[in-house]
């Protein structure tokens, strides 16, 4: 992308907004290609919407790329998008450097092919310095196992007495999150026209606004992604408070 320019104002602030990035294999087969290469097409725009969010200082970025239920999608399929994925992170790693962008991984990925591991581990490796920008790739992520991994890490502490049961608080929970230290979404964005979290960010999505659009993910672009922060412009945050908004 050229420099962007930007056509919609933020009127509430915006630390974290997270993708379902659906519809990739609705695109390709409406086209008449291989379901692969929608998820091809998919990682170009991953890059894009990064560019767009930071031309709006939108410092954390959370996409969901394979869950823990995507490995009952056909084995070829699953292949292709891992080296979809490899091919990417190659591919972009030196401008996530210059952005000083640091990459983090939320899921467990040693199911993942080998490869695929130590792509994602070099990527966190070369970036695990920077703070500017957050870029947090779900692979092989639910968010109930997570939430079942922190309850087995605390329950572990407790066991071997190094923390009492009335240590458990909300940030303390959080801090065996994959997503520890990341704040809570803000927006989250799904594509495609579907109407569902399907298990990603539970926890973190507890107060986010959510936008549904029937744009599929590969032709998500900037006229999309603005629409969407229009919707989010609309919304009344309230918090479980009140607001003088009517």
């Amino acid at each position: 992308m050229g420099k962007i320019i930007k056509n919609v104002t933020l009127t509430k602030p915006l630390n974290h907004i997270a993708f379902i990035m659906d519809g990739n294999g609705r695109w390709a087969s409406s086209r008449g290609l291989p379901r692969h290469l929608g998820h091809k097409e998919a990682c170009n725009r991953i890059i894009e919407v990064f560019n767009l969010c930071k031309a709006y200082n939108i410092k954390v970025m959370s996409f969901y790329a394979f869950s823990t239920e995507n490995w009952k999608r056909p084995k070829r399929e699953i292949n292709h998008l891992f080296v979809y994925l490899e091919h990417f992170f190659k591919k972009e790693i030196k401008t996530l450097i210059k952005d000083e962008v640091r990459v983090v991984i939320s899921g467990d990925i040693t199911r993942l092919p080998l490869k695929t591991q130590q792509t994602c581990n070099n990527a966190i490796e070369l970036t695990k310095d920077f703070d500017k920008y957050v870029f947090n790739i779900c692979l092989n992520y639910g968010g109930q196992d997570e939430i079942i991994k922190a309850t087995k890490e605390i329950a572990l502490l407790i066991k071997n007495n190094e923390i009492d049961i009335d240590d458990i608080d909300k940030k303390l929970f959080e801090n065996h999150l994959y997503t520890k230290g990341l704040p809570p979404v803000d927006l989250m964005i799904r594509t495609s026209n579907e109407y569902r979290l399907s298990n990603f960010l539970l926890w973190q999505n507890a107060y986010a606004e959510f936008v549904f659009t029937p744009v599929h993910w590969p032709d998500f672009k900037q006229a999309a992604f603005e629409e969407c922060l229009s919707i989010y412009n609309e919304r009344n945050r309230r918090f479980g408070g009140l607001t003088n908004d009517k």
